[in-house]
């Protein structure tokens, strides 16, 4: 009598019992159980039915590229029936995805010369695609292993302790030659003249009025992309408009011409120089115009 024979029957359905617990032991329990017996997948590991696909695939020793469909879906189909016998709770994907591969395998048997015209794809077609699936979760799978393997912080490496404090020494040296002083006392005295206000001094300002009238009268030169800057006119005299208040009234000015749709605004990017040019419309009429006198 074997020994098989002689376990107690306690024994026995104690042993499958903690097969089928999902938060059990897992593949050590396999030693203890005859493999004629039902549920020989520990299903710890499994997310969903592709990966009950996955390892019935990988039973099949071939490129998962190449695999036998009909035969996977045999196993599959094998694997829920003995889930229901045992009184197994499956998941409604599980169900579904054996559902969808007894159709396909019905398709996959049936001859070419006997299937319906339909506008379903062909069953090869949906083989491979399934072939891809189980070939694209396998790369995941792998690709997690290998992330997971490598060493964990605080676990395999340790980072340093507490982080040592900086020191800083300080220093009232300073290494310079007489051009360096003297150009940063110029620059420090010219910083200080341009803050310098004056309440009695009138600042003159660059009407838009004026703005538009000249960029008007530039608009007939305007074929190509012409910067801002080359736009706005230039400071005339000491006590007139200042150059920002010519580009920001002559900006003013284009803004309100690209309105009208007399003219055509491009920036490349933020805070890049901003581009000016006559509207093409204007610019194809005036070149219809030439070639016809």
């Amino acid at each position: 009598m074997s020994t098989r024979d002689t376990a107690p029957k306690g024994f026995e359905n104690d042993v499958l019992q903690r097969r089928l617990d999902f938060d059990g032991p897992g593949p050590e329990v396999a030693e203890e159980i005859a493999s004629d017996e039902a549920l020989i997948l520990d299903l710890d590991g499994y997310e969903g039915p592709l990966h009950v696909l996955l390892a019935l695939a990988r039973q099949q020793k071939v490129d998962l590229l190449k695999i036998s469909i009909t035969r996977l879906a045999e196993q599959y189909l094998t694997f829920i029936q003995e889930a229901r016998r045992l009184r197994f709770a499956l998941a409604a994907d599980y169900l579904v995805m054996a559902s969808w591969l007894a159709y396909l395998k019905s398709r996959l048997l049936l001859p070419k010369t006997e299937r319906k015209a339909t506008n379903e794809p062909a069953p090869e077609e949906l083989a491979l695609s399934l072939a891809y699936r189980l070939k694209k979760l396998e790369a995941m799978r792998k690709a997690v292993e290998a992330l997971t393997s490598r060493p964990q912080l605080r676990r395999d490496v340790f980072a340093r302790g507490d982080p040592e404090a900086r020191l800083i020494i300080p220093s009232s040296r300073i290494e310079a030659n007489v051009f360096d002083l003297m150009s940063a006392y110029v620059t420090q005295r010219r910083r200080e003249l341009e803050r310098h206000y004056d309440p009695t001094r009138r600042i003159e300002a660059y009407s838009l009025e004026d703005a538009r009238d000249n960029l008007r009268a530039q608009l007939p030169k305007l074929n190509n992309w012409t910067a801002l800057d080359e736009v706005a006119p230039q400071p005339r005299s000491a006590g007139g408009p200042r150059r920002v208040s010519y580009v920001a009234s002559t900006l003013s000015a284009s803004l309100e011409l690209a309105k009208e749709g007399h003219l055509q605004l491009q920036q490349l990017a933020t805070f890049e120089t901003l581009y000016m040019r006559k509207r093409q419309a204007l610019i194809n009429k005036s070149d219809g115009a030439s070639n016809d006198a």
